[in-house]
């Protein structure tokens, strides 16, 4: 089958691999122009542009894909199929017409769930015990179009965003290349999405990343885990963010309000919640590298008995 294959960061990274290793046309990668890095601002490639000049593909990088001239060259290689996975643009319908089997996108949620740009940060944000990958066919709305095929993971109450990615990647991969079998042999009938079970995952901000002590001790919990490595939860103490990074949290309560930092021991750093309390177990002091708190206590104090 020929593929266009669109994609930008490293969870679609094994889509790509998959896809060159069991035997499909990949007639041209599109991603995201390379962007400015770091302090000196050196143009950095994004992950797919990486992987598809060590596999030798043809490689496209438009500022915006909906403009007519990038349409054009998309229509000259006349593709069966396009393949999206975290691309970063919104296609057009122009584009979602171009090819004869239609554009699949492969999303990290169990679709109508977690609809947008961040479903897994928002999958354990929200306390969810499952998640999963859904392949659909594109449509103009968001992430709106008939499901395909799913795949579903549990999530344990220790796992992290990241662990969630690194399993997920691998799950969209290997789902994508079943879509792909079943449709070849017309084999798949498309399954549209019931709209009132449909929940949104927003960008995130540095207002939904903010930890509100106002808020139980697991909502908090699962917020820091849902946002490690990236972007990280953070919290203000002397005008300066704090990032934390791993944490855990007992049923139990002070005689404190919210945001009173009981104790803080090598252990961790206990603060006081809506209901519960928080141990703050890794963080990212202001000036400091990431570090566990019983390394940063080793050198540094971290102020008791202050409300954050």
């Amino acid at each position: 089958m020929k593929v266009i294959f669109m994609g930008t960061p490293e969870f679609a990274v094994p889509t790509l691999e998959k896809l060159y290793n069991s035997g499909h046309d990949i007639s041209l990668v599109v991603t995201q122009p390379d962007k400015p890095s770091g302090r000196g601002k050196k143009l950095k490639k994004s992950e797919i542009k990486i992987k598809a000049e060590e596999l030798n593909l043809n490689i496209f990088q438009p500022l915006k894909i909906k403009d007519k001239e990038n349409v054009e060259i998309l229509k000259s290689y006349n593709p069966d199929i396009i393949v999206v996975v975290a691309y970063g643009q919104i296609l057009s319908k122009e584009i979602l017409q171009l090819p004869k089997y239609g554009c699949i996108n492969v999303h990290a949620s169990l679709l109508p769930k977690l609809r947008g740009a961040a479903p897994l940060n928002w999958a354990i944000i929200n306390g969810e015990k499952k998640s999963g990958v859904t392949t659909m066919l594109m449509d103009v709305g968001l992430d709106t179009g008939d499901m395909l095929l799913k795949s579903e993971v549990e999530i344990d109450e220790h796992m992290t965003v990241e662990t969630l990615h690194d399993l997920l990647k691998e799950e969209g991969a290997n789902l994508l290349i079943k879509t792909i079998q079943q449709i070849e042999i017309n084999n798949l009938q498309p399954i549209k999405q019931d709209d009132s079970m449909s929940s949104y995952a927003p960008l995130l901000n540095k207002e939904n990343t903010k930890i509100n002590w106002n808020d139980n001790a697991v909502n908090i919990y699962n917020k820091i885990r849902g946002l490690s490595p990236f972007p990280g939860a953070y919290f203000i103490m002397d005008e300066s963010n704090v990032k934390v990074y791993k944490a855990s949290y007992i049923n139990e309560n002070s005689q404190h309000s919210p945001g009173y930092v009981i104790k803080s021991a090598y252990d961790g750093i206990q603060v006081q919640t809506k209901d519960g309390i928080l141990i703050i177990e890794e963080f990212q002091m202001p000036g400091k590298k990431r570090m566990p708190v019983s390394a940063y206590l080793r050198g540094n104090k971290f102020p008791e008995e202050i409300n954050l």
